[in-house]
């Protein structure tokens, strides 16, 4: 089963009256995601707004997505009730 997991590699704050954000990323965090196409070097990230702003004020988080490849589970066996058994009389 293939999932999505957020790598959060920084936060941004929007411009009070321009539609800017700024962003700030560590580069340490940031390397471990690039790629290479075309034999250049590239990261791609996501970047969202928050729905709160945090104790310092900002509004955006960055993120990069990894695919994960899990297992898949094998079907549980459903639980039901046992069928009933008539009484033979005698």
């Amino acid at each position: 089963m293939k999932t999505y997991k957020k790598n959060y590699i920084g936060k941004g704050v929007q411009h009070e009256t321009l539609d800017i954000v700024k962003v700030t990323l560590k580069v340490e965090d940031l390397l471990k995601y690039q790629h290479e196409y075309n034999s250049q070097q590239y990261i791609s990230f996501e970047l969202a707004r928050l729905q709160n702003q945090d104790k310092f004020g900002r509004t955006h988080t960055a993120y990069v997505s990894t695919r994960d490849e899990e297992p898949e589970e094998a079907p549980k066996p459903k639980k039901g009730r046992k069928p009933k058994t008539q009484a033979v009389e005698a």
